[in-house]
């Protein structure tokens, strides 16, 4: 039977364990603190010249345009969203051969010479406009860089404290008492969410009074992302530890986890273009979803609703993971 007294219990001895060790602290505030930093200065300029154009899925396109070199051709199903990307300077310039347009924001000076280029040959197609405020890579790769940061303590902040109980044989002691597994991995749970959505709020609020993030969409939707996001990660964690008998392991274990993660979750750069197979394989990770729908919210203004997908992902491996681990968990170091 499941006691919320022994549970809370547990929460609150890893909280305090957590929060007297200042170095453990002041690493998980000061990290992303200066990834961001670091990005801010490296990507200030305008970088290489690269010109991106939005196609809208048609057998009318124009091919003999497609085929031109040193552009990028993103295909498109629907015009609404080929049209948020073009305002927020993603890409330069939108073809829409269906209805025999071409889009343009006006503040992008890369759409200027691309339209140029175009209408050299597409005289017939009628030109539209629009305006929008230019995402900086900063503004971009803030999601990837906390999800990154909130990985890295979801999965260490517990593989290695659960490994470290055991071999000091804390778990067996508490084998002793009516504490069950499901209570104590759900208590390790719900400590670290509250350790890693406190620091992850702190940083954000404060990097965003000196870097004034770009935000389209709502914070609290924001936060719960951040929630479900870091409960799969929390319970990815404890299905890692939940048999390790030492650190070595353990950590090699992590480490196998998490520099996939951390390549392929479009942490850095965007999945768009990747091959397929790269995509098959970034959809198994947590990390993907949670920075997917993050980025969502914040860049397109996307509601709960409209990153449901990513959210019943999260929610599914965070349950899976959770049960395997109450099912799977090992007490002793020697058993």
């Amino acid at each position: 039977m499941f006691n919320f007294s022994r549970f809370m219990a547990v929460v609150k001895a890893r909280n305090l364990e957590f929060f007297r060790d200042k170095s453990s602290l002041a690493w998980n505030i000061m990290f992303p603190v200066l990834l961001l930093a670091v990005f801010s200065m490296v990507f200030s300029g305008g970088g290489k010249a690269q010109y991106k154009v939005g196609v809208i899925v048609s057998s009318e396109s124009p091919h003999d345009f497609i085929q031109t070199k040193y552009i990028d051709f993103v295909d498109y199903q629907q015009l609404d969203l080929a049209l948020l990307k073009l305002e927020q300077h993603k890409i330069d310039f939108i073809i829409d051969s269906s209805n025999g347009d071409y889009w343009l924001n006006e503040q992008s000076v890369k759409g200027y010479f691309v339209e140029k280029i175009f209408v050299s040959d597409y005289k017939h197609f009628k030109r539209q406009v629009t305006q929008g405020q230019e995402i900086s890579y900063v503004d971009w790769v803030l999601p990837g860089i906390l999800g990154m940061n909130m990985m890295f303590s979801c999965l260490f902040g517990v593989g290695y404290v659960i490994v470290r109980y055991r071999k000091n044989s804390v778990l067996k002691r508490l084998k002793a008492t009516p504490l069950s597994a499901l209570e104590f991995v759900c208590a390790q749970l719900l400590s670290r969410l509250f350790i890693v959505l406190l620091m992850i709020s702190f940083v954000y609020s404060g990097c965003n009074l000196f870097f004034n993030f770009y935000m389209q969409g709502s914070y609290l939707d924001l936060f719960i992302v951040a929630v479900i996001g870091a409960m799969s990660l929390i319970s990815l964690g404890l299905l890692i530890s939940t048999r390790s008998k030492s650190e070595e392991l353990v950590g090699g274990l992590l480490n196998m986890v998490t520099w996939p993660m951390m390549m392929l979750s479009g942490v850095w750069f965007s999945l768009e273009g990747a091959p397929q197979m790269v995509k098959m394989v970034a959809e198994t990770f947590p990390l993907t979803h949670l920075v997917s729908a993050a980025r969502s919210v914040i860049t397109e203004g996307a509601s709960l609703s409209d990153v449901k997908y990513q959210l019943t992902i999260l929610i599914t491996m965070t349950l899976v993971c959770l049960l395997l681990s109450a099912k799977l968990f090992s007490w002793d170091s020697d058993g």
